[in-house]
């Protein structure tokens, strides 16, 4: 139970503060070496990507079939399809999700969603589990570039 509490505070603050989430989000994107390629892109439509994906997060986090949810959360986004047709490498929009995932624990941790012994266990199962969610995102999105590199 003291998991599950976790999970929705943390679940609720990045669908309530997204916006604030992916403009550090946004900032780290745009200075990384890594990532280069999303400096020739507007901002707006860089973070829409990462807004969708934060507000989209519990219900990919509390999915019965998360795999299946996250492949649904990234068809309505078109992450894939963008990245690819604006010309972003593979290896760029697959860090770019990395660093969604980071700001996740950013968010948080600046937040001090989790400050007390008691939060850490749950923190660490919601680690986990939101790792799992972004594995299946960057396998869907490699899945997808190829697909579409056939094309």
């Amino acid at each position: 139970m003291v998991q599950k509490a976790f999970a929705d505070r943390l679940m609720d603050a990045c669908d309530q503060h997204a916006e604030q989430i992916a403009e550090q989000w946004y900032k780290s994107l745009s200075i990384q070496k890594r990532t280069s390629s999303f400096r020739t892109h507007s901002k707006e439509n860089c973070i829409r990507h990462a807004v969708f994906l934060y507000k989209n997060l519990k219900r990919m986090y509390f999915a019965d079939n998360p795999y299946q949810e996250v492949s649904r959360i990234l068809d309505a986004s078109g992450y894939a399809e963008e990245q690819y047709g604006r010309g972003i490498p593979l290896s760029e929009a697959v860090y770019a999700l990395v660093l969604i995932r980071r700001h996740v624990w950013l968010y948080a941790e600046s937040s001090a969603l989790f400050s007390s012994p008691d939060d850490m266990y749950p923190a660490l199962q919601s680690t986990n589990r939101i790792l799992l969610l972004f594995d299946y995102a960057t396998y869907i999105v490699i899945q997808k570039y190829g697909k579409m590199a056939k094309h």
